[in-house]
């Protein structure tokens, strides 16, 4: 099972997935004239905006959503793979990956907000959504099934439970294993029972209060979690200052002869980027969609921005400190336990978090230790909580679409008994699984929104509109799809109808 599951694996995450996420991101970046730079300044102002809107969330919650699933473990582990199998270039390539990765952020995020839907209070919408109402009929529906199955397997039953395991290994790296308990897993130490316990208790209270209480508690944790880690390699920098230019030279010319070899430097660079940022993965647009907006480029802006977050200044933190540290050994293609470079032991483990815990304690003695703890435990506890978002989104598209009922309290039962086994238990090849799930949906959806691109380029035209109104120096602005020739876009078209009275009435009509 293990070797038939490496095989699809290695099928679905091929070189062609890795150069269609930058080939996208290229694309995107050109036809929207770099958006992610011309409107920069827009991304920062759109942050400040409050929400009034009893049914959605403000734009800077969305993003701090958003982000809780994009920053998380692969941001310390990650980074460190990268470095470790690609070499200091590879910290080129997933800037690289990171730019470009911005647009198709806006793609499909404004995507989302076109074509998302009322549902019992809340702003619903996601790759299931549009492809549905974009593509209409039932190859339509079809495919927004197809996606939104994709994306329950993935982020509600695999993909937690992964996540749940590094929050509980947080915990004992900080407290230890505590006293050994006979359970039906086999011996569990205490503090990890204990840990759990108090993750089920914090999960449950936050997922049965729906999209507003995950916003408002993501909100909060978000900026901290990031905000502190930035810091730490900030001081970690200053403290090495004297080496910072040599690094960077390092990262910039190792992007193309670097000592592991280009093919690994970029392979390792666009995989990591794009698994830290996902930026077409489809897992941003739900948290876009729920957004309360005027209109549905200012959450692809937003969007775009969170890409930055999560790439140039988190998976940036993680890289300064490890490189300027020194703690790190480089195997890139050869067999296991032969390095290019060996600055540290050989038996340090490179998919794991360990040459970020290495680099923070070379400065900081053991607070090192115990700092990583508390970075992995935040990180991967705010990623259940977009997981589980992202998985009920996707139940209630399917429950609308099949008339069931209950399957959303199904989904939350689901993912806390996901959560307990990983806490506890051996997550084995889960994360592969989970991986085959994201990577499905990532081909499903870059494929879908460039054809979706080409038939009618819905995301373009809401952009020159989004910039006409700039220009024309609105105050609120306004979306109209059906004067735009968009189709499929009702939710907007019934706010129109019900705010076009009120306007007249203002207009004196």
């Amino acid at each position: 099972m293990q070797e038939l599951i490496n095989d699809i694996n290695g099928w679905v995450w091929s070189p062609a997935l890795i150069y269609l996420c930058l080939g996208a991101g290229l694309f995107f970046s050109v036809l929207t004239r770099f958006m992610q730079v011309r409107h920069f300044k827009e991304m920062l102002r759109l942050l400040a905006r409050p929400n009034t809107s009893p049914e959605g969330i403000s734009s800077f919650q969305a993003l701090a959503v958003a982000l809780s699933g994009r920053v998380g473990t692969g941001n310390i582990a990650g980074v460190a793979a990268a470095i470790g199998f690609g070499g200091p270039g590879a910290v080129f390539w997933m800037w690289v990956v990171a730019f470009l990765g911005a647009s198709t952020a806006y793609v499909e995020s404004t995507l989302a907000q076109i074509y998302k839907e009322r549902d019992h209070g809340e702003y619903r919408g996601g790759p299931a959504y549009y492809f549905e109402k974009f593509f209409g009929g039932t190859a339509g529906k079809a495919y927004g099934i197809l996606l939104a199955v994709s994306l329950i397997v993935s982020c509600g039953l695999f993909l937690p439970g992964v996540q749940a395991n590094g929050v509980a290994n947080a915990v004992t790296t900080i407290f230890g294993e505590g006293n050994m308990v006979q359970t039906s897993f086999g011996e569990v130490g205490s503090n990890k029972l204990i840990a759990l316990l108090f993750i089920l208790v914090v999960l449950g209270l936050i997922i049965f209060g729906g999209i507003k209480r995950i916003a408002n508690v993501t909100q909060y944790i978000v900026p901290f979690m990031a905000l502190g880690y930035i810091i730490m390699s900030l001081l970690i920098i200053l403290m090495n200052i004297g080496q910072l230019p040599a690094i960077v030279g390092m990262i910039l010319s190792d992007a193309f002869t670097p000592q592991a070899g280009f093919g690994a430097a970029i392979g390792w660079g666009v995989k990591r980027g794009v698994y830290s940022n996902e930026a077409g993965q489809g897992t941003g647009p739900h948290a876009a969609a729920a957004a309360e907006v005027e209109h549905p480029a200012q959450q692809g802006m937003v969007q775009a921005f969170s890409v930055y977050v999560d790439t140039l200044f988190v998976c940036s933190a993680t890289a300064f400190m490890i490189l300027i540290t020194g703690q790190y050994n480089i195997q890139g293609a050869l067999p296991e336990g032969q390095f290019l470079v060996q600055n540290i032991a050989p038996d340090t483990p490179i998919s794991a978090p360990a040459f970020t815990q290495l680099a923070v304690s070379s400065m900081f003695g053991s607070f090192g230790q115990v700092f990583v703890g508390i970075a992995l435990f935040f990180f991967a506890f705010t990623t259940i909580l977009a997981y589980y978002y992202i998985a009920e989104t996707n139940v209630a598209y399917l429950t609308r679409s099949f008339k069931t009922t209950g399957s959303l309290f199904v989904i939350k039962v689901v993912i806390m008994l996901a959560v307990a086994y990983g806490a506890v238990g051996s997550a084995g090849y889960i994360w592969d699984i989970g991986d085959i799930g994201v990577g499905l949906t990532a081909w499903l959806n870059i494929v879908g929104i460039i054809v979706i691109f080409f038939m009618a380029k819905p995301t373009l035209t809401a952009l020159k509109d989004y910039e006409d109104q700039q220009k024309a120096g609105v105050k609120h602005f306004t979306f109209d799809p059906q004067k735009l020739g968009i189709k499929g876009a009702t939710f907007w078209e019934e706010r129109l109808r019900q705010q076009q009275p009120q306007a007249d009435a203002e207009n004196g009509k």
